[in-house]
């Protein structure tokens, strides 16, 4: 099974995060998703199936 996420994309979630960042960047795509927020730099990891059902918007990285 391919994951639809790669390393450089940004997600926005359908929670925006404490610090009230909503745009997120995948770091590391493993068993898990680690993403770091766009507003203060905080991690977080995701299973697969989490992730995808939080995901409200997404945007390819631009660099093959």
């Amino acid at each position: 099974m391919e994951s639809v996420f790669k390393s450089g994309d940004t997600l926005q979630l359908k929670k925006a995060h404490a610090c009230g960042g909503q745009w997120w960047q995948v770091v590391r795509v493993g068993v898990d998703i680690k993403l770091q927020c766009k507003t203060c730099g905080r991690f977080l990891n995701f299973s697969r199936d989490d992730l995808k059902k939080n995901v409200k918007a997404y945007k390819p990285s631009s660099g093959e």
